[in-house]
């Protein structure tokens, strides 16, 4: 099955690294003119040094304003992956309001606002459209003192949810990856000590985490005329985590 994406524009958050960065790359070499979004210009900056079509915008996900006139300058989009997000393990009793404006901000408030410029776009030009956001196994199986975490990515998933029957009538997709551990830069330090990994490791029966090409993998085929009659899904990406 060759994915192509010749004549689209496509916008990608948190693009700078990990996931984003793999989703960005990817979706250059499959044709698709790429616009990176994310907090840091350095490594933007290394991201367009690596290749050159790539458009990048720096722009804290925080800040409400600055990202719809951020969004807004990289229209016409026709694809969107939402890949940004933050995390933090806490217990209940740990919480504060600036750990839970930290997480809730990028992981959904970011989404909701980023998602709504572009589909204004679309609308604006009569154009269909795809989105993926990557939301996480954690959205739907309960993880230890990930309170916030879990939380914000279900809504995440009541988001896309909506926003399919919503604009489904105006042939604008949108659907959710739903990745176990994913062995970023970061995934591989927190996960190196056996201590954590293995008791995950045990709840998943293909017996590994995934690597950032299993998520990108999934993304291009939710993004791409191939999935042309999917949306609204939740996809996990989990070597079989919620099977069990």
């Amino acid at each position: 099955m060759e994915i192509r994406f010749d004549g689209k524009r496509a916008l990608v958050t948190g693009a700078a690294s990990g996931i984003g960065r793999g989703i960005a790359t990817e979706l250059a070499k499959c044709g698709a003119q790429v616009v990176a979004l994310d907090l840091l210009k350095d490594q933007l900056d290394k991201l367009k040094e690596e290749i050159p079509s790539i458009e990048t915008i720096a722009v804290n996900l925080n800040d409400w304003k600055a990202t719809e006139e951020a969004v807004k300058s990289a229209c016409p989009i026709d694809l969107l992956v939402n890949n940004a997000g933050q995390g933090e393990i806490l217990s209940l009793m740990e919480v504060t309001e600036a750990n839970y404006n930290k997480i809730f901000n990028v992981n959904i408030k970011a989404v909701i606002n980023v998602t709504r410029v572009f589909i204004q776009d679309l609308l604006r030009r009569d154009s269909p459209g795809a989105i993926v956001n990557v939301s996480s196994q954690a959205s739907l199986a309960a993880l230890p003192n990930h309170t916030l975490y879990c939380s914000s990515k279900a809504a995440v998933d009541g988001f896309t949810r909506a926003v399919a029957m919503d604009f489904g009538p105006k042939k604008i997709r949108i659907n959710n990856v739903n990745p176990t551990v994913v062995m970023t830069e970061l995934g591989r330090r927190f996960w190196s000590d056996p201590a954590l990994s293995q008791p995950m490791l045990a709840k998943i029966p293909l017996g590994r985490f995934g690597e950032i090409s299993d998520v990108v993998a999934a993304v291009l085929f939710l993004l791409s005329d191939q999935a042309s009659l999917v949306s609204g899904i939740c996809f996990p990406v989990d070597g079989g985590f919620l099977a069990c």
